[in-house]
């Protein structure tokens, strides 16, 4: 830690782990910030810092979900650039990548748990525990509803000891049902989630990420080049009444689409989405749980 001195010359501050520490002139570590350093000047410049830190590691996150959910590839000189950051490195260590011919495509089958990023190229550590280089000079990050292998991945992943800081390997991930009607547009296996106020589902939907728009929670997801959004139904705005989950159903570009016609990415996040606010309601007996 870099200590930095406070107006009073008895303590000084610093950044350990995300918070803001003291210690006494003896250099005794204190449990918390004496009240008289609350308004220092140091002290608030470094509370600044661990908030900005803070977002900027939300950012990198939300920026690789956007590459998973998307399919999108990723240069290997970007991931070089910001590999040096401690931020974006914590983040992207041990993610899953596939390499990305020139043609656009890749190949889940031929996957490395993401090691390094510089001048020499993207460093992985292949299923059979080899360390390579890839020579593509752009990898995808793939989502783990595509990957063949998924199994054998985690499997791996634990022998390692590998404990990805961004939730792709052992993301929740759904298939899409053999029964369903070749008509339905609508997936009702999390309809009906009791919530005792409307603000209380929207609120549980921003707070997993999710847009709320038109009383309904949407997940977008690009795929196969289509923009599709998984939507479940909230309830109205201003309403401060109960109410309950909609089923979920899926449309690209404002038009409603066949279960059977959503792609195996938006299927699975959908259904996540969905079953994630469906988890959220009020549960009055041990019945409702099952």
């Amino acid at each position: 830690m870099g200590w930095i001195s406070t107006a009073d010359p008895s303590y000084e501050v610093a950044l350990d782990g995300g918070k803001v520490v003291a210690r006494n002139g003896a250099g005794k570590l204190l449990r918390s910030i004496p009240a008289k350093l609350k308004d220092d000047a140091a002290v608030v410049q470094l509370r600044q810092l661990t908030e900005w830190l803070a977002q900027h590691e939300r950012g990198c996150r939300t920026e690789i979900e956007k590459w998973m959910l998307r399919s999108l590839p990723v240069p290997a000189a970007l991931l070089a650039r910001v590999w040096p950051d401690e931020a974006w490195r914590a983040v992207l260590t041990d993610l899953v990548v596939a390499e990305v011919d020139d043609a656009g495509h890749w190949d889940t089958a031929e996957v490395g748990f993401l090691r390094a990023a510089d001048e020499r190229g993207i460093g992985v550590v292949t299923l059979d525990g080899d360390t390579r280089r890839l020579a593509a000079e752009r990898v995808a990050v793939p989502h783990p509803v595509l990957l063949p292998d998924l199994s054998e991945l985690r499997e791996f992943a634990a022998e390692l000891d590998v404990t990805q800081s961004f939730d792709q390997l052992f993301r929740e991930t759904w298939e899409r049902p053999a029964e369903l009607r070749p008509d339905a547009r609508a997936y009702d296996a999390y309809e009906g989630g009791r919530y005792e106020q409307v603000r209380h589902l929207t609120g549980r939907a921003t707070s997993l990420g999710y847009q709320v728009r038109g009383g309904e929670a949407v997940c977008r997801v690009l795929e196969d080049g289509r923009t599709v959004e998984a939507r479940v139904w909230c309830g109205e705005a201003y309403y401060e009444g109960e109410t309950e989950t909609g089923s979920l159903s899926f449309t690209a570009d404002v038009t409603s689409l066949r279960l059977l016609d959503v792609g195996p990415i938006a299927w699975s996040e959908g259904v996540r989405m969905a079953a994630a606010l469906y988890a959220g309601r009020v549960v009055k007996d041990a019945e409702e749980t099952k």
